[in-house]
């Protein structure tokens, strides 16, 4: 349990750590019996952190001690209180953290602008948790969420579940087989509609907060603003660049993940987007994003390029990509043009290689899926480890949120130093690595 003492000073500031909340942390971690169950607290239980909750809660190592969600209503924390009757419910994950010695690891999955908030005060208490994508708000929190990771010895996990699928850990292997050469080029999209931009701009006004909803801890670190149904919970929050990071944030550590992990990659050097001017409020809804990375192992030439798609029909020219006009490209997916053939990468589909003449007779070696969510949970109790840690994750999603700093600029080429986290190319880009925060919910850095 933890002591009094410790008790007083998370209170006190759960945002400042300090050595004896460390030392605190550190003397709650846990050794599990063979019939003892991992304690989990979930944050955010409606819309993916419901399915999050159930999928990791299926294992029978697992117990539910804690649910909390800014909505009572039997969507959202009332499902989630009716589905586990024995976890303790919260409307504040604040309140939900004091709890300290009684719960073993978190799932947090919140809008995008509150997972670094939650995450960091978690892992500075020794909790091990599971986040949903993208995994951070900002550049500089993704580099903070690797940072805590490592430092408080957790075990981590981005939910960007797909990772363990049958389908992207084929395409992985293939590469690293060599069975299409080095990669010398990447094209990735995602060409659906965004039904979730509702407005093309802040709507004036406000409504009646509905008794369920805590709207101003749904509001978090971003800054005050009216209440309006629909238009910002449960799901149309996507929309706006204050609590999301728009279509690249909302499907690119997916679809980019299994060519961060075929290919190896680390950190881009250069990011140029092609997109319709935007204002403050609203992500565009259509955008090209140019990437530039350091070559790796798996691919040809000094620099790989890989070029990114969003939006309604924006897809890559099958010209562009040396295939036939008879292709038919999926909705959302990856092409890697390699040096002895091309690899098709649908999101959530098994890889295909081509030109198909050419691998007639190639049969595709298939890698299992694995459990995304219970092997987190696993890995938690040391019995196994996990495949999109913080350490992955982290660079994976500094490389999407670049890509959104960019789609802020269009039309400038920007320079990125990952080392020293500097990034140049256009007036005030190097503000958009970070953000501000409401008072009194400034998250603590490492």
């Amino acid at each position: 349990m933890a002591t009094p003492l410790c008790r007083r000073k998370f209170l006190r500031s759960a945002t400042v750590l300090t050595s004896s909340l460390a030392f605190c942390a550190a003397s709650w971690k846990r050794v599990y019996g063979a019939n003892e169950r991992l304690r989990i607290a979930s944050i955010g239980t409606g819309g993916k952190g419901w399915s999050d909750l159930t999928a990791t809660a299926a294992s029978p190592h697992v117990q539910v001690v804690a649910i909390c969600d800014i909505d009572e209503s039997k969507e959202h924390l009332g499902r989630a209180a009716e589905q586990y009757p024995e976890a303790v419910q919260y409307t504040n994950w604040k309140k939900l953290l004091d709890r300290q010695g009684d719960f073993d690891a978190v799932i947090v999955s919140t809008p995008d602008h509150m997972h670094a908030p939650i995450s960091l005060p978690a892992m500075q208490l020794g909790k091990h948790v599971q986040c949903q994508k993208p995994l951070t708000h900002t550049v500089h929190e993704a580099r903070q969420m690797k940072l805590a990771a490592k430092k408080y010895n957790v075990v981590t996990q981005m939910g960007n579940q797909i990772q363990s699928h049958e389908a992207y850990r084929t395409a992985v292997k293939l590469v690293h087989d060599g069975v299409i050469g080095k990669v010398k080029e990447v094209h990735s999209w995602q060409s659906g509609a965004m039904g979730w931009i509702l407005a093309d701009d802040r709507p004036p006004g406000s409504q009646p907060i509905a008794p369920s909803i805590h709207w101003n801890d749904w509001l978090g670190v971003a800054a005050e603003r009216p209440y309006l149904q629909k238009i910002y919970h449960p799901f149309n929050w996507r929309a706006w660049q204050d609590f999301s990071n728009g279509q690249l944030g909302d499907f690119g550590c997916h679809i980019l993940d299994p060519v961060f992990g075929a290919l190896a990659l680390t950190a881009p050097t250069s990011i140029r987007a092609v997109a319709p001017p935007i204002n403050r409020e609203v992500w565009t809804k259509s955008s090209t994003v140019s990437y530039e990375f350091p070559s790796t192992q798996y691919t040809a030439g000094p620099v790989l390029k890989l070029t990114w798609y969003d939006g309604d029909g924006n897809l890559p020219s099958l010209k562009a990509l040396g295939l036939s006009s008879e292709t038919k490209l999926p909705s959302s997916g990856s092409v890697l043009l390699g040096e002895k053939g091309t690899l098709l990468v649908p999101h959530v589909a098994m890889p295909s290689l081509l030109p198909v003449e050419q691998f007639a007779d190639f049969k595709i070696p298939v890698v299992a899926s694995r459990d995304h969510y219970i092997s987190w949970a696993d890995a938690c109790r040391g019995m196994d480890t996990t495949t999109s840690h913080f350490e992955y994750a982290g660079p994976l999603t500094e490389t999407i949120l670049l890509g959104t700093i960019a789609i802020r600029h269009p039309e400038k080429s920007l320079q990125w130093d990952s080392e020293q986290m500097k990034l140049s190319g256009s007036e005030g880009v190097s503000a958009l690595l970070t953000k501000s925060y409401r008072k009194g919910w400034e998250p603590s850095w490492i």
